[in-house]
């Protein structure tokens, strides 16, 4: 099956210079949020960030802390992969100091960050590494997905699952800011450090926590926590790529009712922002149980913790019954 992502109409163009013209004049100074745009008022009297998703937009706000003003692009519930931005989005990102985004997670970002004069831009894809979907990620996930012209196309982007890599992230996102707003440096770094060393014991939850399991293999709805999985030594099989939105094949189907019954497995996970549809006729099917496992792409009330530490703590015991940890 060929889940390779391809972009939405109108998702991985250039801005066009008319809608750059029409932010410009829509006045920075006088945005106020609306349904499905996120990106407020910049120009404050401190550090503007603009982050292009929630898992950014905690690690700019726990390493800026009172120093920082932060507004998210993607709105709570809004799938991060579907962001077309706004021209008010577009002002409001001209006129920030800073902007954190993960290159090619999202192709309008993308573009309006490229065109933008935005002083200090970070691509937390830059700050660890990527590995290509499907392959040393573990697991045998549907296929693999890529945006049309990127220098990391065909790379998985979810690297804030890992902890590991996500403290990796947090550390380089911590010298920019040290860098970009040397005032603050020293809270900057304090911060940084609290941050990264609340990660790392999450890392030692998830290694304790999956060391003795029955199973190793978990399905999931898609290809989301391949480096959680490689992380932790379990393999991740994914109804659709890295497309959420990807329709799996029959024969897909069959290989997971196969896989399910081969390895002991007793779950499929689903998530909160894409249907559950596929994920709850799979296991009614292969008589399998179904539970959340949550790729905190955004936090909703359906959220299983108020941010994305208690996220991966719910998902680390959602993985933990499923699994079978003694």
């Amino acid at each position: 099956m060929n889940v390779r992502r391809r972009a939405r109409s109108g998702a991985h163009r250039l801005i066009p210079a008319a809608a750059v013209a029409v932010a410009t004049a829509l006045g920075v100074g006088t945005l106020s949020a609306c349904s499905g745009d996120k990106a407020v008022a910049a120009n404050t009297s401190k550090f503007d960030v603009v982050a292009s998703f929630y898992p950014l937009q905690f690690l700019a706000e726990r390493i800026g802390g009172d120093h920082v003003h932060v507004t998210t692009l993607t709105s709570p519930g809004q799938e991060p992969h579907d962001l077309e931005i706004s021209p008010r989005q577009i002002a409001a990102l001209q006129e920030s100091d800073a902007v954190l985004y993960l290159k090619n997670l999202q192709p309008s970002v993308d573009d309006a960050v490229a065109q933008s004069p935005v002083g200090t831009k970070i691509d937390a894809a830059s700050l660890t590494t990527l590995e290509e979907h499907g392959t040393e990620v573990g697991g045998h996930a549907a296929g693999h997905d890529s945006h049309e012209g990127g220098e990391a196309a065909g790379k998985d982007p979810h690297i804030w699952l890992d902890p590991v890599r996500y403290a990796q992230v947090a550390e380089g996102v911590g010298k920019a800011f040290e860098k970009a707003d040397p005032e603050h440096a020293a809270d900057y770094r304090k911060n940084t450090a609290a941050l990264v060393k609340q990660l790392d014991a999450l890392n030692t939850r998830f290694e304790d926590g999956l060391a003795h399991t029955r199973s190793k293999v978990f399905l999931t709805t898609h290809a989301a926590f391949g480096y959680l999985a490689e992380r932790y030594g379990l393999t991740e099989e994914a109804i659709s790529g890295l497309d959420p939105e990807s329709e799996p094949s029959a024969a897909r189907i069959r290989d997971l009712e196969r896989t399910a019954e081969a390895d002991g497995v007793s779950t499929v996970f689903y998530e909160t922002l894409v249907s559950d549809r596929t994920a709850k006729t799979l296991a009614k099917d292969a008589g399998l149980k179904t539970d959340v496992l949550d790729p905190i792409e955004g936090i909703t009330d359906a959220s299983r913790g108020k941010d994305y530490l208690a996220v991966q703590d719910a998902n680390l015991k959602a993985l933990q019954q499923a699994l079978g940890a003694r």
